[in-house]
């Protein structure tokens, strides 16, 4: 839930990275959530959303924007996978940080033994686990031919879904740019649906529950 908060409050700040950073901070920012442990923080989805917007006002090349930020997301996948194969799980041993989070690393490791190769594909539209999924895929010996195609799908996937949002948004909607908070927590709230819908599933909140109810009574 902290993470949800973190996201919600740096909505306003998401404009301002574009403006600022362009192309380049876009880059460098999907690179960081999908490949690199400690970008697990990033707004990603809410920055393609927001870029998607842009590019529908002129601000930027809708093109230029998918094939570049594809291209990070794809190559921040395999890098994230490479280092799994490198440090394979000696990586579950790292003492926790501001910058490493074992739990998220022990959450999609499970996520990944229940739905194997696709959750590279999947987690792509998950927060927390598409930075983890990689990692976790390269620590599970999976075959790299295999994962590629997995990352090669589910970047092309998620950035166009993404930036596709934002550009209809932008292109049907006049001045949509000042509801952007909005558009951007219910991108948010849709990411971690999944997430929510599988803890329902799991029985876990009854189990919670009932303790709950055990200790007031």
């Amino acid at each position: 839930m902290e993470t949800l908060f973190d996201l919600i409050s740096n909505t306003q700040n998401v404009q301002e990275i574009i403006r600022w950073g362009g192309y380049v901070a876009l880059i460098a920012i999907v690179f960081a959530e999908t490949g690199l442990f400690f970008g697990f923080f990033l707004p990603g989805d809410s920055l393609l959303v927001t870029a998607g917007l842009f590019a529908a006002k002129g601000d930027l090349n809708i093109v230029y924007l998918f094939l570049l930020i594809t291209a990070a997301a794809i190559i921040g996948d395999a890098t994230g996978f490479e280092i799994g194969r490198l440090t394979g799980k000696r990586i579950f041993a790292r003492e926790d940080s501001w910058l490493f989070k074992k739990n998220h690393l022990e959450r999609t490791q499970a996520f990944y033994e229940k739905h194997g190769g696709k959750t590279i594909v999947i987690a792509r539209f998950m927060p927390i686990v598409r930075t983890f999924a990689p990692l976790v895929a390269g620590v599970a010996g999976m075959q790299y031919r295999r994962f590629a195609l997995f990352n090669i799908f589910g970047g092309i996937a998620w950035v166009g879904s993404m930036l596709g949002i934002g550009y209809f948004l932008g292109r049907v909607i006049p001045n949509i740019e000042k509801y952007i908070h909005i558009v951007i927590i219910v991108v948010i709230f849709l990411s971690i649906l999944p997430g929510i819908v599988s803890y329902i599933k799991s029985g876990h909140w009854k189990r919670w529950f009932e303790k709950g109810r055990a200790v007031k009574s």
